[in-house]
C-alpha cells in the first residue's frame, strides 16, 4: 500500500550489517538482544557469563555477517543469532570446566519456554501435546539437540551432564516420542 512503511525484517538487517552498515546492526541488536538475554538466562544462572555470551554472539554477528546463508538454506536470521549464541554458551561452559569451576546452574521450569510453545505450534496439536509429557529433563535434552541444534558434546556442556547420560535421554525422548505418537 502507498504511505504504508514496513519495517525491514531480520535478515535484511544482517544483509545491511554485511556491508558494514552500523545503524543495520544496532536495530538488528535492539530487536533481538531482549530474547536472546532471556533464552540465555534459561540455560545459565551467572549474569556474567550471560552477559560475556551476548558480547562474543554480537561481536561475531558483526564480523561474520557476510557468511549468512539465510532464506536461501531454509535458515532464518533469528536462528543463526541463536546458533551463535549457543555455541559461544557452551564455549564459556568449557572454559568454566577447564578452570576448575563448578559447573553452571540449569534451572528446569515447569513452565513451557517460549521455543517449547513456539515448537508446539508448529509442529501441531498431537505432537506438542507429546512434548508437554515429556519429563523436563528429556525435553531440556531434546531441546538442546532439535530446536537448537547442538551435537551430544555440546549439549553434554551446555547441561552439564556427561555425554552418556545426554546420549540416554535424547533416545529416551525418541522412544517416548515415538510411543506417544502411535
Amino acid at each position: 500500500m502507498p504511505g504504508v512503511r514496513h519495517e525491514p525484517d531480520e535478515e535484511y538487517l544482517v544483509r545491511r550489517t554485511a556491508k558494514g552498515d552500523r545503524a543495520a546492526f544496532e536495530e538488528l541488536y535492539r530487536r533481538t538482544s531482549p530474547w536472546l538475554a532471556v533464552r540465555l538466562r534459561r540455560r545459565c544462572a551467572d549474569e556474567q557469563v550471560v552477559a560475556e555470551v551476548m558480547q562474543e554472539t554480537y561481536l561475531a554477528v558483526w564480523r561474520a555477517a557476510g557468511s549468512f546463508a539465510g532464506a536461501a538454506t531454509g535458515g532464518s536470521a533469528v536462528g543463526w543469532l541463536w546458533t551463535i549464541a549457543a555455541r559461544r554458551l557452551v564455549d564459556a561452559f568449557r572454559r568454566r570446566a577447564h578452570h576448575a569451576q563448578p559447573p553452571p546452574e540449569v534451572a528446569f521450569d515447569v513452565a513451557p519456554a517460549a521455543e517449547e510453545e513456539a515448537l508446539a505450534e508448529t509442529v501441531g496439536d498431537e505432537v506438542g501435546a507429546a512434548l508437554r509429557e515429556l519429563a523436563p529433563e528429556l525435553r531440556a535434552v531434546l531441546q538442546a539437540m532439535v530446536l537448537d541444534g547442538l551435537t551430544v558434546r555440546e549439549t553434554a556442556v551446555l547441561l552439564g551432564l556427561p555425554e552418556g547420560t545426554v546420549k540416554t535421554r535424547a533416545r529416551r525422548a525418541r522412544i517416548a516420542m515415538r510411543e506417544a505418537l502411535s
